[in-house]
């Protein structure tokens, strides 16, 4: 008999089930724990003051984004290589996203052709795209991306380099790019990362040209300053999504919610915002709402999930943090997200 609340549950069953270093691969992050836990602090920390006695007015989850509509604003952020955690991988997790209502953002390092991903999840989802070390390159994997019929593009940009972390089993690889992105040999003296990995890196003008080549919406993934907030709009972004990529790139940074107000303030409403890294209760997806984010994203819970009980285990995380949300808002006393968006949050 499940004893614990079912996220909880899910990590601990995921735990039981994947080999060690895939579990620490996936619950790894840059400071060895203390930025998971200060992302998870930082939504812990705002506080919600009940309002009984509001009638509800048609009472609602529902989000629209870019002309989609989903009927929750919990979406599924991009995760690389979901094989690893179970057979049914990304198409198992597209599937349950859509039995769910909701939106799937495809990574650049899925472990299945996105082609067969969009297919069988039966609407068109988001692809996350990473540079791949020059404009030729990333070209091809957005070819193969718009090809599929994907409907918005999220370009990450807090990782510039990605490469495995683990060393992936047969079977298992990042199916949708081409051949592995060799590192220029250096010369004496040289620096791996500065003449090495940044070479390879992106940089605005990279995202101005980005921005040409894609005619449905791009948004920028990984930014935590409000002056890069406002380039994005600048260059004619539609969306960014405030996060540290879970806190898997650099350690000591703040908590997506510690800088969320300050960009919402700093973009005006010029662009769709929304937040990952430490999402873990539809209180929290309430409380970045309130925040003034217009959507949210969630990675290892869905994961956690997937590895325990595949599709369905991915289906029921999406099921429980939307009624965790709804019960968030009647207890608050707000029927949908507008209203959502008046509430004072206390720290």
């Amino acid at each position: 008999m499940q004893a614990l609340p079912l996220l909880p549950y899910f990590a601990q069953q995921a735990q039981a089930k994947l080999p060690a270093n895939i579990w620490h691969y996936l619950q790894s992050d840059a400071g060895n724990g203390t930025q998971l836990q200060a992302n998870d602090a930082g939504w812990q920390a705002l506080k919600l003051i009940p309002r009984p006695l509001q009638a509800l007015q048609t009472p609602n989850t529902q989000c629209t984004l870019f002309a989609e509509q989903w009927a929750h604003p919990i979406m599924l952020a991009p995760v690389a290589y979901q094989k690893l955690f179970h057979a049914d991988g990304e198409i198992g997790t597209a599937v349950a996203c859509n039995a769910q209502q909701g939106q799937m953002m495809v990574s650049s390092l899925a472990s299945q052709p996105v082609g067969d991903i969009v297919k069988q999840a039966q609407q068109a989802l988001w692809f996350q795209l990473y540079w791949q070390g020059d404009r030729a390159r990333t070209a091809v994997l957005l070819q193969k991306a718009l090809a599929a019929g994907v409907s918005a593009i999220v370009f990450t940009v807090d990782a510039p380099v990605k490469q495995a972390l683990i060393d992936l089993p047969a079977g298992i690889s990042a199916v949708n790019l081409a051949q592995p992105l060799a590192m220029q040999a250096l010369q004496p003296g040289q620096s791996q990362v500065f003449d090495g990995w940044m070479t390879q890196a992106p940089t605005w003008d990279d995202v101005a040209w980005l921005r040409q080549q894609v005619k449905i919406p791009l948004l920028i993934k990984g930014l935590m300053h409000v002056d890069d907030a406002k380039q994005a709009v600048a260059l004619g972004c539609e969306g960014i999504v405030v996060s540290n990529h879970g806190g898997r790139v650099l350690d000591s940074t703040p908590s997506a919610a510690a800088v969320l107000p300050d960009i919402v303030a700093a973009v005006g409403g010029q662009c769709k915002i929304l937040v990952d890294s430490g999402i873990r209760s539809g209180q929290d997806v309430f409380k970045a709402l309130a925040m003034g984010a217009d959507a949210v994203c969630i990675g290892r819970p869905y994961i956690w999930g997937l590895a325990a009980e595949g599709a369905m285990g991915v289906a029921k995380v999406i099921r429980t943090l939307r009624d965790e949300l709804e019960m968030t808002m009647a207890l608050t006393g707000v029927s949908n997200l507008a209203e959502i968006r008046q509430v004072e949050l206390y720290a």
